[in-house]
């Protein structure tokens, strides 16, 4: 009856949001949205030079848009938390002053999900640098969908070979850029000690690959 109630307990502690996980939680979305922002401000300088050479390679700046759903969940470990970084971040670069509009909230919905449903798929007990790396390219990967076949997606007129171009792009993006770079800085904030209240608290000694 012990062994049943412990395991229940850590069961529980695995899933079940505390007051520090929201609050951090919504720490890494608030400074997602300045990000956000500041990312959006700097695609034009990119996106000229890009689509100049061939207009998919913007695909390659897209990973920045997809930091908060990454580290939310490297740092958080709970379901839910890359889909809530990301979609609020998105908010905040709403509220800040998207030249995209609106249509930024659905974008960051679909991009923490597409992180989200990588981290759900490893039952959220793995969180080494080859899942990091699959949810970044799942966050690049439901970008690229959104952009590229949905009514106000910003390159539907690309021809297939364009989009499927752009969409490995994206993957790619979002593999480097959200997970590797999250996963480095979740081992750097280990380090110091500031995760010391989370799972993610052992992440500067845990495994790279397993």
């Amino acid at each position: 009856m012990t062994d049943i109630s412990a395991q229940q307990t850590l069961t529980t502690g695995r899933t079940h949001w505390r007051v520090v996980d929201i609050v951090v939680a919504a720490l890494i979305a608030v400074a997602g949205g300045v990000i956000f922002w500041a990312w959006s401000q700097g695609s034009n300088l990119v996106s000229v030079p890009l689509n100049a050479v061939y207009p998919p390679l913007t695909g390659l700046y897209a990973g920045g848009w997809m930091i908060p759903a990454a580290l939310g969940m490297l740092i958080i470990r709970k379901p839910g938390a890359a889909l809530f970084c990301e979609t609020v971040a998105a908010t905040g670069e709403l509220i800040m002053g998207s030249q995209y509009g609106a249509s930024v909230l659905f974008s960051g919905f679909v991009q923490g999900l597409g992180a989200e449903l990588v981290f759900a798929a490893f039952l959220y007990k793995r969180f080494n640098l080859p899942v990091s790396l699959l949810a970044g390219a799942g966050a690049g990967l439901f970008c690229a969908l959104n952009d590229s076949f949905l009514p106000w997606g910003w390159n539907i007129a690309y021809e297939t070979g364009d989009k499927l171009a752009y969409i490995i792009f994206c993957a790619i993006s979002g593999a480097v850029i959200a997970g590797g770079l999250s996963w480095l800085a979740t081992r750097g904030l280990a380090k110091t000690g500031v995760l010391a209240s989370f799972a993610s608290r052992k992440a500067a000694s845990e495994p790279v690959f397993s």
